[in-house]
């Protein structure tokens, strides 16, 4: 269970004093982004079964950052706790999540924004894929629909099925839009109370 304590949004401050961060020498040039970032936080939350803060730490950053000091540390570390805390307290009060990426496939560039999202979600994903895709339960069938837009939106899979949505631009882009209502619905899934 997560910690209900500690949980309000990071102020634009912070975010710019995460995202400098990130963009450091002491940080790996493969870290996530800050859209990146959410995406993996919000998997992290959803996850049935929770992550070792330094295993998740260790794949968000592409590694141990070269700390400048204990403090550093240990700032960054709380504002990275506090936007996870604050992700767990929007769904589970079932809130709207504010996505930090407009929820389309259409860019000027070759990846857009929201691929970016959906690729770091699914590495948050992946650390426990057994848990989330376990099979013979009754969430199995679920789970695989829920999250198929994702899985597309992602372009991570090479499976001719996901090929084939991803060249139907009106599919792919309703399921963009879908995204924020999945999120809860996963959530959901895994973690309201049993009746």
């Amino acid at each position: 269970m997560q910690s209900r304590t500690n949980s309000a949004p990071l102020s634009d401050d912070e975010l710019d004093r995460l995202e400098t961060f990130i963009f450091s020498d002491v940080v790996s040039e493969d870290s996530l982004d800050l859209i990146g970032i959410h995406g993996f936080l919000c998997a992290l939350n959803i996850s049935p079964v929770p992550a070792d803060e330094e295993e998740w730490m260790d794949v968000l950053f592409d590694g141990k950052p070269n700390w400048i000091s204990p403090e550093q540390e240990a700032e960054i570390t709380s504002m990275l706790n506090r936007w996870k805390g604050s992700i767990y307290s929007d769904l589970s009060n079932d809130r709207e999540l504010g996505m930090p990426c407009e929820l389309t496939l259409e860019t000027k560039n070759e990846e857009s924004e929201l691929e970016i999202w959906a690729q770091a979600f699914m590495e948050g994903v992946f650390l426990n894929e057994d848990e989330w895709f376990s099979e013979g339960t009754d969430k199995e069938e679920a789970v695989a629909e829920l999250m198929l837009p994702i899985m597309v939106i992602s372009n991570l899979f090479d499976e001719k099925e996901f090929k084939e949505i991803r060249r139907n631009k009106i599919a792919t882009e309703q399921m963009a839009n879908e995204i924020p209502d999945i999120l809860v619905d996963l959530f959901l899934l895994y973690h309201a109370p049993e009746k």
